[in-house]
């Protein structure tokens, strides 16, 4: 399966795709993982809680953000690789900040979390076949298919991981 048709994905999801530098999805997944979980084993416990500047989220929100994001972005792609074509709405990804309480929430539990999301993300998309990966609809009123969304999954993660080393660390 080659790189996603950028025609077919909203603009705003085209930054995240070209953060992941496989030609294979599967192969980008996985490569994201690994920089994830080798990143966030490198994060000192008394950064967890650190912002980079005043009303921006710390770091835990933004592996909350990362978990939240994750199962919104699959969610939709299981949809469509069902066929499923009741328009998804989108979702206020600061509303869900605001509201996930990140900063009660144990580390090391937060990262399981994601070990265990992710394993299920891959699986599932290794389980799409070519027309599942295809398959089209509509989220936050923009169409979008499943590749570009397992794209998005991978560079959605590669971005915050930039983040984190470039503004928290």
């Amino acid at each position: 399966m080659s790189r996603p048709d950028l025609s077919r994905v909203p603009d705003f999801f085209h930054g995240y795709i070209s953060k992941v530098k496989e030609d294979n999805l599967m192969s980008g997944l996985k490569s994201s993982t690994k920089n994830l979980f080798d990143l966030l084993k490198s994060i000192p416990s008394e950064k967890h809680d650190h912002r980079y500047a005043d009303g921006k989220w710390t770091i835990k929100e933004v592996l909350q953000h990362m978990l939240d994001g994750e199962r919104v972005f699959t969610y939709r792609a299981l949809r469509f690789a069902r066929k499923d074509t009741t328009p998804l709405p989108g979702f206020d990804e600061n509303l869900f900040a605001q509201t996930a309480k990140a900063d009660k929430r144990n580390w090391n539990d937060m990262v399981e979390e994601f070990v265990s999301l992710r394993k299920a993300t891959e699986a599932m998309f290794a389980s799409f076949d070519k027309e599942q990966m295809e398959q089209s609809g509509i989220a936050s009123e923009n169409s979008t298919y499943v590749l570009g969304i397992g794209y998005i999954v991978a560079g959605h993660v590669n971005h915050h991981c930039q983040i984190i080393k470039e503004r928290y660390l």
